[in-house]
């Protein structure tokens, strides 16, 4: 069986194709700017390619790579079944307490802010729509690795704590995320994708980490003091996972449950320096 990282030099693509090179798997990983792969038998493909944080500043880029680049795969590309990485942002418009699959999106296409809802909207929908029932989707929350290679919040957050460091952070306790381990998103990712199921899974924890919470644990864990200097609100619904735990057996870990290793890691690593 052959699979295709497209994407494989970002975090999750450079994770996936690491998991499946150590099981021995027979893995296509073309280049950033290598378009050759769509005259090739690509089997099972892991659509990973996408922007984040960029995606303002990027547009053009954003929607070639979220869009049209997927379409062009899904038209002359010859594979056998893919899933394509979206995100669980998507829900951040609603008012609903959960983001369930089953939800209907809102979207202010007068809002620049959701030019990277709208082009993974509408890359979902090619996949859903135009793919012959090969594709299926996974909508991603803020994934996390022990090393924080990542970046993101928590890489601003945890070295500096793990050495002892007080210090303010340019946020608020009110603002909460669902952060789901790099493990579990790659495990899951390769169950859905072996399988032969179709439409939308959410891949996350299930559960909303809190700034607050989050720092009060770090606190007590590191001995050191946090702040926060902004006070402001935020809705985020909690993902539901029901889909994927009914019929993976998806078990996630919780980023509170691993503070305490990682935070040990850290500071190892640190010193081992």
């Amino acid at each position: 069986m052959r699979f295709t990282v497209l994407g494989s030099a970002g975090f999750v693509g450079a994770h996936l194709l690491e998991r499946l090179c150590q099981q021995g798997r027979a893995v296509f990983a073309p280049a950033r700017d290598d378009e050759s792969w769509l005259d090739k038998e690509l089997g099972h493909v892991f659509y990973c390619i996408g922007l984040t944080n960029d995606f303002q500043t990027r547009p053009f880029d954003t929607v070639e790579a979220h869009v049209s680049l997927l379409a062009r795969l899904l038209q002359k590309g010859r594979f056998e079944r893919l899933i394509y990485l979206s995100s669980t942002r998507l829900y951040d418009s609603l008012a609903a307490a959960q983001g369930s699959e089953l939800a209907l999106l809102q979207f202010d296409p007068t809002n620049s802010r959701h030019l990277y809802d709208l082009s993974k909207a509408l890359g979902e929908n090619l996949c859903l729509t135009q793919s012959a029932g090969r594709a299926c989707v996974a909508r991603l929350a803020c994934v996390y690795s022990a090393t924080l290679e990542e970046g993101g919040f928590l890489a601003q957050l945890l070295p500096r704590a793990a050495m002892g460091e007080s210090f303010a952070l340019d946020s608020s306790p009110g603002y909460s995320r669902d952060y789901v381990h790099i493990d579990d998103v790659t495990s899951l990712l390769q169950a859905i994708l072996l399988s032969d199921k179709q439409g939308i899974y959410n891949v996350a924890s299930g559960r909303n980490t809190s700034n607050a919470e989050l720092l009060a644990a770090v606190q007590r864990l590191a001995d050191v003091s946090l702040v926060c200097t902004r006070q402001d609100a935020q809705h985020a619904p909690v993902i539901s996972i029901d889909r994927a735990q009914q019929e993976f057996a998806f078990q996630p870990v919780q980023l509170i449950e691993q503070l305490p290793v990682m935070l040990e890691q850290l500071k190892a690593r640190h010193h081992g320096a």
